[in-house]
């Protein structure tokens, strides 16, 4: 039986937690992400959220809405990132439902996009499952951890409630 998930956005408080959870994780995230290099001012992130089990509060993942844009656009990137030892355990999936809920119903975001690297599989089957069409290929897209230029799948989901204001 999968346990309690719930997010929530991140505290100062967090910081140790969360440096250590990308610490255990470095190796596991390669080569498809880096640690932050500022832990604190990545906490400070205003749509930062931390993926948490209900029992005690352990961190298993953060997720990340950023770059919205408003007006005629309404729209945002993703991304996310689970820890380890939590990995392919099914928290991603019940975290990334809690996510699309947030920004649907409370940052009232009409598309939502994620963009991964063609190797990560883990990553395409998550956005995949959660509803997110593939819509093309970026190349060069990002520059990975300072690391190289990489090629990502552009992934997107429309918020089928989207309400204007």
């Amino acid at each position: 039986m999968i346990p309690q998930l719930y997010l929530r956005k991140p505290e100062r408080s967090d910081l140790e937690e969360l440096s250590e959870c990308y610490q255990k994780s470095e190796i596991f995230h390669r080569p498809w992400s880096y640690p932050p290099s500022n832990v604190r001012a990545y906490l400070e992130e205003p749509n930062r959220y931390l993926l948490c089990l209900a029992e005690h509060g352990e961190i298993v993942g953060t997720f990340n809405i950023s770059n919205i844009i408003r007006g005629f656009f309404q729209s945002a990137y993703l991304s996310y990132e689970v820890f380890v030892p939590h990995q392919a355990q099914g928290y991603m999936r019940i975290g990334i439902r809690l996510l699309l809920k947030e920004a649907f119903d409370e940052l009232n975001l009409h598309r939502l996009e994620a963009n991964i690297q063609p190797g990560n599989k883990a990553s395409i089957a998550l956005v995949a499952k959660a509803g997110f069409v593939k819509e093309g290929l970026s190349k060069n897209y990002l520059n990975i951890g300072g690391k190289g230029w990489k090629d990502h799948e552009r992934w997107a989901i429309i918020n089928p409630r989207w309400r204007g204001r």
